[in-house]
C-alpha cells in the first residue's frame, strides 16, 4: 500500500497543527522504537534553517534536535559566527524518530517523513537551508555526491528556487575529525559558516533597503 494513500493535506495547516500530526505518526517502523518525536526547534519563520540526518539517543530522550555532543558542537560552530540557538536558526531532521543504533535513515523512512519536512520548510520560509551531511543532501537534493565535494557549494532548493541551499559537514563527523589545521574538515566548516553569515547579513541588508 502506498504510504501516502491516506496522507493528510498539510499545505494549509499551521505549524502547531503539522507538529501535532507528526507527533502521532506511525507511518514507518521507526515509530515503534521512539521515546519522543523530534519535530524541530527554532523561530517560525526564520531566515536560516538547518536540516540534519536523524535524532540520536539524547534527542530521542529530550524531544529536541541536536542536543547531544554533536549538537553542543553545532551550537559552538554557529556561535563562532554570531548565530545563536535557538533565536537565529530553525533546526530539523530528515526523519523525526531515532533510527535503531543511530544508523542512517532509510529512503523509505525519509519519504514517510517528507510531508512534515516540506511543511516545515514552507512555514519556516528560510532564505538559506544548511544541509548537514549526506542523508540530508540525498533527501533534499537527491544527490549521492561525497560530502567532500558537496560542502561549501551554493545550490537552489529544487522545489523552491527562491531558497538557497548550502551543504556542510555534519557535527558528528567533525567530532570524529577534531583537527583544526588548514584544509581539515573543521577548518573548512569555519570557512563555510563565515560565508553563510555573510550571506545572511546581505539578505538582511536587502530586506532593510526594500522595507
Amino acid at each position: 500500500m502506498d504510504i501516502f494513500s491516506k496522507e493528510p493535506d498539510l499545505s494549509s495547516l499551521t505549524y502547531d497543527e503539522v507538529k501535532a500530526i507528526a507527533e502521532k505518526c506511525t507511518k514507518c517502523p521507526l515509530a515503534q522504537g521512539r521515546n519522543k518525536v523530534v519535530f524541530g526547534n527554532g523561530p517560525v519563520p526564520c531566515d536560516l534553517m538547518l536540516i540534519g540526518e536523524a535524532p540520536g539517543a539524547d534527542e530521542d530522550e529530550q524531544g529536541f534536535p541536536f542536543v547531544g555532543r554533536a549538537g553542543q558542537l553545532l551550537t559552538q560552530i554557529l556561535a563562532s559566527v554570531g548565530i545563536k540557538r535557538p533565536d537565529d536558526i530553525y533546526i530539523a531532521n530528515t526523519v523525526k524518530c531515532r533510527p535503531p543504533n543511530n544508523r542512517a535513515p532509510l529512503t523509505t523512512e525519509q519519504e514517510a517523513c517528507r510531508p512534515y519536512l516540506e511543511a516545515q520548510i514552507r512555514l519556516v520560509n528560510p532564505k538559506i537551508i544548511l544541509l548537514a551531511g549526506s542523508p540530508a543532501c540525498k533527501a533534499i537534493l537527491n544527490s549521492n555526491e561525497p560530502m567532500g565535494q558537496m560542502r561549501g557549494r551554493w545550490k537552489k532548493l529544487p522545489s523552491n528556487p527562491e531558497i538557497t541551499v548550502f551543504p556542510i559537514f555534519p557535527p558528528a563527523f567533525l567530532l570524529r575529525n577534531p583537527q583544526k589545521t588548514k584544509g581539515s574538515p573543521k577548518w573548512q566548516t569555519w570557512q563555510d559558516m563565515q560565508e553563510v553569515k555573510n550571506a545572511l547579513d546581505y539578505f538582511k541588508k536587502v530586506a532593510e533597503l526594500s522595507s
